[in-house]
């Protein structure tokens, strides 16, 4: 690989050997005033790839947020070959009304992408992400959680149809990835396609900053990503001890609630639940009336409810199914990390 270069974007360079902070203009507010997303960009003195990590295209995921800022301003980056450009928010009006979408509109950020500078107000803020810092990257992690009232086990959602992605998506390092491209106007969908393979990680839930368990281990995984692609040479790239990979758009592996009422869920994101046991139940008010609700196959519970309550026809968890020899590894590590397990001093 051949001399560092420098990073450039609309009205700034960042040198080789520099690191730059700054506030970058994506939009206007009703008063004309500028909306700037945060932007940190390191710009190694060794030449390699340049990598964006982004987070907060809904502006209620907010775990990313904190990855983004702990790698950005808290990692070392003296010896780091290549650029890594960090954008903690990339949907400023949505963090700051804490939506989802863009406020007024309800346009969602994340199906606007690459972008239109002559298009509607999403279409320009995904413009100005998308060619300043995106187009210009190597490849790109995109941090998401589940949508509020639900929470996600840590996993990537890939096209691993596309051998770039498949190798950006197994160096992060999780247990779980869900394929498929990803909706049209999806930044992972319309990077990759462009020549930026980019993944996304799903992580927790809306509306929270879940230092464990989510943080140590994603930010393991950002630290094995930077190894396979020489980012960080000094860093090892990361077996997680299992992995599966399922499809994404199997309707069949949403359980929804076929009543009304309130839910007491009885396991966790992450587990692996068998054919016939019990995930939840569903009364009503009085505790008159209550049904359980069963695991139809053995699978892994990717995601739980986390709000209560349900009508008729809401998802109660999203449940994968897993093959024997996945399952017998999840087994075995869970049998090993059981308390009941360990040494007793006598």
């Amino acid at each position: 690989m051949g001399e560092s270069t420098a990073f450039e974007f609309d009205g700034g360079r960042v040198e080789p050997g520099e690191g730059q902070q700054f506030r970058f203009p994506t939009s206007e507010t009703y008063l004309g005033d500028p909306i700037r997303i945060p932007v940190t960009i390191i710009n190694g003195e060794n030449p390699g790839p340049t990598v964006f990590l982004g987070a907060a295209l809904h502006g209620d995921e907010l775990n990313g947020i904190e990855v983004v800022r702990e790698l950005a301003h808290e990692w070392k980056h003296s010896d780091v070959h290549g650029t890594v450009v960090c954008l903690p928010v990339l949907n400023v009006p949505g963090f700051l009304a804490q939506e989802r979408y863009l406020p007024g509109y309800e346009q969602d950020l994340n199906r606007a992408f690459p972008g239109d500078p002559d298009g509607t107000n999403d279409r320009r803020i995904a413009d100005e992400i998308y060619r300043n810092f995106v187009e210009p990257c190597d490849f790109g992690i995109d941090f998401h959680t589940s949508t509020r009232g639900r929470t996600n086990m840590l996993h990537v959602r890939a096209d691993m149809l596309d051998p770039d992605v498949e190798r950006l998506a197994n160096a992060f390092g999780t247990n779980l990835i869900i394929a498929g491209q990803g909706a049209t106007g999806m930044l992972r969908r319309e990077a990759t396609e462009r020549g930026t393979p980019t993944i996304t990680i799903e992580m927790g839930e809306a509306h929270r900053f879940e230092r464990r368990p989510h943080r140590a281990p994603t930010l393991d995984g950002v630290r094995s990503v930077f190894a396979e692609f020489g980012l960080y040479q000094q860093e090892l790239v990361r077996w997680p001890g299992w992995r599966t990979v399922v499809e994404t758009d199997d309707e069949r592996t949403w359980i929804r609630s076929d009543e009304g009422g309130l839910v007491d869920m009885r396991r966790e994101r992450g587990e692996l639940v068998y054919e016939g046991e019990p995930i939840c139940s569903i009364s009503d008010p009085f505790k008159r009336e209550s049904v359980e609700v069963h695991a139809p196959f053995t699978g892994l519970l990717v995601g739980v409810l986390e709000n209560p309550v349900v009508y008729p026809g809401n998802p109660l968890c999203h449940l994968v199914e897993v093959e024997a020899t996945v399952r017998r590894s999840i087994e075995l590590q869970s049998e090993q990390s059981d308390p009941k397990n360990d040494p007793v001093s006598l």
